[in-house]
């Protein structure tokens, strides 16, 4: 039941140098508020990674998570999609 409650990212991985540790860039749009044009933002977040499944440049799921270390609050969930090449 309290799975159900965490929160959910997907995001692209951009760095998987740490030992059981990967960086997600996560994208949202929005609008500027006086002149409207849809705008990209985009934060990244550690998570952890414990069998070191994903890559740079997958396309992964992260759901929230007890805090691991000083910055890490998220874990991977799933690998969406494998880089190409």
């Amino acid at each position: 039941m309290a799975e159900e409650r965490r929160r959910r990212l997907t995001g692209l991985v951009v760095s998987d140098k740490m030992q059981k540790t990967i960086v997600v860039r996560v994208e949202r749009t929005v609008r500027h508020p006086l002149y409207k044009k849809v705008l990209t933002r985009s934060k990244k977040y550690k998570a952890h990674d414990e069998h070191d499944q994903a890559h740079e440049g997958d396309l992964v799921q992260i759901v929230e998570h007890r805090p691991i270390s000083k910055t890490k609050r998220w874990m991977l969930e799933k690998v969406i999609r494998q880089r190409e090449g």
